[in-house]
């Protein structure tokens, strides 16, 4: 049987090589790979999250690295900068319409497409498993973790088919489209349980 610390490796490994594949140049690649992580990550980060802090955390690098990739995908007219909604002081990014159709040539759909052929299970255990590693190295580095509202501790489901629901993180409403974002303020720990008040407590 293959020692478990070596079985550990492997995975390991092979998610960096899949990593590296996934993210592989050539003459022919419209964007570098921090461009196109840069634009995937304002194409499926929620409003709050669509910053140049966002970005920064999300990449792992300084805010100067991120301001530079966010800057020239501006200055090619692949998103667009906008005033927050909640915080006047800080920009939020969109993608244009130049920029959603750059990504109808991701290199990334390649991998997409062998994914999509699994059975739904398997991608489903796939999916929890992946979320739990990168939540748990997140925490262990104490680095902001990424996810979406439907495997967030924040999230409560609202509705027959729990698509929309209730985030306790910014205790607001969200719409069913807005589940399925990136978010910074992610967790997969129970939220904190107030302490309960007792009659002998002075």
């Amino acid at each position: 049987m293959e020692n478990i610390c070596d079985m550990s490796n492997r995975i390991a490994e092979l998610l960096v090589h899949l990593g590296r594949a996934a993210r592989s140049e050539d003459g022919r690649s419209d964007l570098t790979a921090a461009q196109w992580t840069c634009l995937r990550f304002f194409a499926r980060a929620n409003g709050s999250t669509r910053t140049p802090s966002g970005f920064a955390s999300f990449q792992s690098t300084t805010r100067g690295t991120a301001s530079q990739i966010i800057k020239t995908l501006e200055g090619r007219g692949l998103i667009a900068r906008s005033r927050s909604a909640t915080d006047g002081r800080s920009s939020r990014f969109d993608l244009t319409e130049a920029g959603h159709a750059m990504l109808e040539r991701d290199p990334l759909r390649d991998m997409i497409e062998v994914i999509s052929k699994l059975a739904v299970d398997e991608r489903s255990g796939f999916l929890e498993t992946l979320s739990r590693i990168a939540f748990t190295i997140s925490d262990v580095r104490e680095v902001p973790a990424f996810g979406t509202c439907h495997d967030c501790s924040h999230f409560t489901p609202l509705g027959e088919c729990g698509q929309s629901g209730y985030c306790a993180c910014m205790a607001a409403e969200l719409a069913a489209d807005e589940t399925t974002k990136l978010c910074a303020s992610f967790t997969l720990e129970p939220a904190p349980k107030a302490k309960e008040e007792t009659d002998d407590q002075p």
